[in-house]
């Protein structure tokens, strides 16, 4: 029963976390894509980088600080991690909009809902081992 309240509460903060890293990316996205307009897949690129650094820093303070990682190694493997998941993203976003005619900014929300699963599976099960 405790083991299910601890999941349920990292779950929990996992959710707020990733939503203000959520919120960064999509209105970095929109900064770079929608005003400045860079092309969406490089737009895309910074923006999922930049939120990353969000996440990881919000989630180590909240979530997963009494880890036993080394900072440095801990950051490599959450970018690591990240790769795949931005290349996961920058498919998704190209299949949305050159195959599905999807506007970018849909994309983009389409593309981190799926993305987001894959990260917090990620780090709780490899990264941070719980």
């Amino acid at each position: 029963m405790k083991n299910n309240f601890l999941y349920a509460k990292e779950l929990l903060l996992y959710l707020f976390v990733g939503a203000i890293s959520t919120i960064t990316e999509w209105i970095f996205f929109y900064l770079l894509n929608g005003i400045l307009n860079i092309n969406y897949l490089l737009a895309t690129s910074f923006a999922f980088v930049f939120s990353t650094f969000v996440n990881w820093f919000l989630g180590r303070m909240f979530i997963f600080k009494n880890k036993n990682l080394y900072l440095i190694k801990e950051i490599f493997k959450i970018y690591g991690v990240s790769l795949i998941g931005l290349f996961f993203n920058l498919i998704i976003m190209f299949l949305a909009i050159e195959k599905f005619n999807m506007k970018s900014m849909f994309a983009k929300i389409l593309a981190t809902g799926i993305v987001f699963a894959w990260n917090f599976l990620i780090r709780k099960y490899v990264i941070y081992k719980i």
